[in-house]
């Protein structure tokens, strides 16, 4: 294993980053055996409470399975974390990743259209007033991070008027796993947050509650800035190899 000694900044998420990276990047593969306790507190020059609130927290995540007395081991993290890790896997190591990313982008223009259908049927002209005033505000801006945050109020007033539990939680492990990046990518979205006359179709399909041209008026909205996000992606993956 790479590990290295911990930054003491903020040591149990220190020690979870790298133990999460070995795992992520195949360096412990699922069914291997973690050091104990007291080897991984040596090797990372940290406590021991320390390396075991972070082998907790992988445990809630799923990564890891701790049995008492007994060895902790690497689960196949694809086939038994959820989505509250995706902010962990977007940006480690101050990196990026781009394979990580295009599935943001990916589930977003799929889910993005069905939660604005439910929504169609839900909402009603209480949810196109909400939305108005949002989108006022959005236009009122020439800040693209500005506008990025309330196209993010936008679509969070959107998933509330859908009422659906799942959606919700899958919304809010994507809006966690994006907000950190806004500033990095407000460029290369400047052309969806910036398109009110699609944002305000949507906003009026929504109110009239007309589900087929509202999952047709997100997907508008969403696919343009979404396939180019994907093609800049697929380049930068293609560069690094």
């Amino acid at each position: 294993m790479a590990l290295q000694p911990v930054n003491r900044r903020s040591v149990p998420d220190e020690v979870f980053d790298q133990v999460l990276a070995e795992v992520v990047e195949g360096g412990l593969g699922p069914g291997e055996a973690l050091p104990s306790e007291r080897r991984l507190a040596e090797v990372l020059g940290v406590s021991r409470p320390a390396v075991r609130e972070a082998l907790q927290r992988m445990a809630q995540t799923r990564l890891v399975e701790v049995r008492h007395g007994g060895a902790t081991t690497v689960r196949d993290f694809q086939r038994s974390a959820g989505l509250d890790l995706l902010p962990r896997l977007l940006v480690r190591r101050g990196s990026l990743d781009l394979a990580v990313a295009r599935s943001v982008l990916e589930a977003r223009l799929a889910v993005g259209p069905a939660v604005a259908a439910l929504a169609a049927r839900r909402g009603g002209p209480a949810l196109a007033a909400q939305l108005t005033e949002t989108l006022d505000a959005l236009a009122a801006t020439d800040d693209d991070v500005d506008r990025q945050q309330h196209a993010l109020t936008f679509w969070d007033q959107i998933v509330d008027a859908a009422d659906s539990l799942v959606f919700r939680l899958m919304f809010n492990s994507l809006r966690a796993a994006y907000e950190p990046a806004l500033s990095a990518l407000a460029p290369l979205m400047a052309a969806e947050v910036g398109q009110i006359g699609a944002y305000r179709m949507l906003a009026a399909a929504l109110g009239e509650s007309d589900p087929d041209t509202a999952r047709a008026a997100a997907e508008r909205v969403l696919r343009p800035a979404t396939e180019s996000l994907l093609a800049a992606l697929r380049q930068a993956e293609e560069e690094q190899r």
